[in-house]
């Protein structure tokens, strides 16, 4: 149980290094709901992970993402759902022995819950027209949009965000987003939209650029759009190069 737990614990999601041609490509993510006094503890328990990962080589990879209301997100890209039965930490495991446990024990102190899920990034509903990337050199600070719907929702909320796609398009805006939707392990259906920036200042600088280039005309678009929204939720984040991993080059 430790094993599995491990491996659902680590391979992993809300932002990659690589670009990805594939429409449609999915992620695995695990989310760990830090307590905010076990931050530091957590952060020092991760980066002994990571430093033995690279010790054995683990042969898999992910980016982690931290929020400002304290979740920890690991998200590794998957081809199918085959994937969710590798176990990539089983050599480091038995290598390790019973360190291999403890590490996690004293993970397990850091949060009340945690979990993992799958998120699908949409790009018929991004709006990147220089090409697909989800990450950008210096641009490791996030701006995340929740837009929830229930199902008889969807196909509405869907027409609005492509006309939102459609008004950013005939502007040229210069603000780029990415959307991702809910998938298998999540309770509630949403979009999810990523902004990069390079942080806080330079993402409302130019929030407020973009909104000046849309004009008056945008309150009527998003207005059309958040009928269909069921709940809403905006939270700030950072990619953690610091906390990332991925496997030596052979």
């Amino acid at each position: 149980m430790k094993i599995l737990k491990t491996t659902l614990l680590v391979t992993f999601a809300l932002c990659l290094t690589i670009n990805f041609s594939q429409a449609q490509k999915r992620y695995r993510v695990h989310q760990d709901n830090v307590k905010p006094s076990m931050v530091a503890e957590y952060e020092k328990i991760t980066k002994e992970f990571n430093a033995a990962c690279k010790e054995h080589n683990v042969q898999t990879s992910w980016i982690t993402v931290t929020t400002s209301d304290f979740k920890y997100l690991y998200v590794t890209p998957i081809e199918n759902m085959a994937d969710l039965d590798q176990r990539p930490f089983a050599d480091m495991a038995k290598a390790m022995g019973d360190d291999f446990g403890k590490m996690f024990e004293r993970f397990d102190k850091c949060y009340d819950s945690h979990g993992g899920y799958i998120i699908t990034l949409d790009e018929d509903l991004t709006y990147m027209p220089d090409g697909i990337s989800l990450t950008q050199e210096g641009q490791n600070h996030r701006k995340y949009y929740y837009l929830y719907y229930t199902p008889e929702n969807q196909a509405k909320l869907r027409e609005g965000m492509k006309a939102i796609k459609e008004m950013f398009a005939s502007k040229e805006s210069k603000e780029y987003y990415r959307i991702y939707r809910s998938g298998f392990g999540t309770m509630e259906s949403y979009y999810m939209v990523a902004i990069s920036a390079k942080d806080e200042i330079d993402s409302a600088t130019r929030g407020k650029a973009n909104d000046e280039l849309l004009g008056d005309g945008r309150h009527e678009v998003f207005a059309n759009l958040m009928k269909y929204v069921s709940k809403f939720e905006e939270l700030s984040g950072e990619i953690r190069p610091d906390l990332g991993y991925s496997p030596k080059e052979e």
